[in-house]
């Protein structure tokens, strides 16, 4: 008897040209290795683990942050039929989909057009400028804003890790030229692509870009900040 294998559709958009990346993935290919889907461009790709516990890791490059975002979703759902999609956490823009192929086109379409209308609002022509690669460097005034954001994040609780998943308070962080030395769970570090935000105790951490107006208006959507 001949088993049909499991499969579906995997897609994500790349940040640097802004291509669809779209291929199938099966199960038996996906227990045995690691799975990347490359861009065409050469300068994304999405890599695709099957774990032990009926997961799938997935580490998605993101059209609005400078680094990869990491997901671990059930096989059940990775396989399903169904469209399923992964988000941004700091935007409202899909940045992964699986699922049936048509579908999967269909979302990855509507989702093109999304960031075309985005881009156009704030005045910005090319994808690769969504990662640091215009002209001009970081704003300190959007740097001011981000840290004014992340500050009133920490003062509120609303700052998460893997040894806090409660978001318990901490002493709120000041901005600063480095790293910053405080007396409390979390420091904020500057550097050339945004601010890197850590936690003392268990490592955890989230870069913020401040590299471009798109990128600190994605992050002040939203509410709390989840360090990985």
């Amino acid at each position: 008897m001949i088993l049909n294998e499991k499969r579906t559709t995997v897609a994500y958009r790349c940040p640097h040209c802004g291509g669809g990346v779209l291929s199938a993935v099966g199960l038996f290919k996906l227990s045995a290795d690691l799975v990347k889907l490359k861009c065409t461009c050469g300068q994304s790709h999405l890599e695709i683990f099957y774990n032990r516990d009926n997961t799938v890791r997935l580490r998605v490059p993101c059209m609005i942050c400078a680094t990869p975002h990491n997901f671990t979703v059930s096989t059940g759902v990775f396989f399903s039929d169904e469209l399923f999609v992964l988000p941004c956490p700091y935007s409202d823009i899909n940045i992964c989909f699986t699922g049936e192929m048509n579908l999967v086109k269909a979302e990855l379409a509507r989702t093109e057009l999304m960031l075309i209308d985005l881009l156009e609002e704030h005045g910005i022509s090319d994808f690769s400028a969504l990662h640091g690669q215009e002209e001009t460097l970081s704003d300190p005034q959007i740097r001011d804003i981000v840290m004014f954001v992340i500050n009133d994040m920490d003062e509120e609780g609303k700052i998460y890790c893997r040894c806090h998943p409660e978001g318990s308070a901490a002493e709120p962080i000041s901005d600063g030229d480095r790293t910053e030395d405080i007396p409390g769970r979390y420091e904020a570090e500057i550097t050339k692509d945004g601010i890197l935000v850590s936690c003392r105790e268990c490592g955890a951490s989230r870069l913020i870009p401040t590299d471009s107006s798109l990128s600190a208006h994605a992050f002040l959507n939203s509410d709390s900040l989840k360090l990985e």
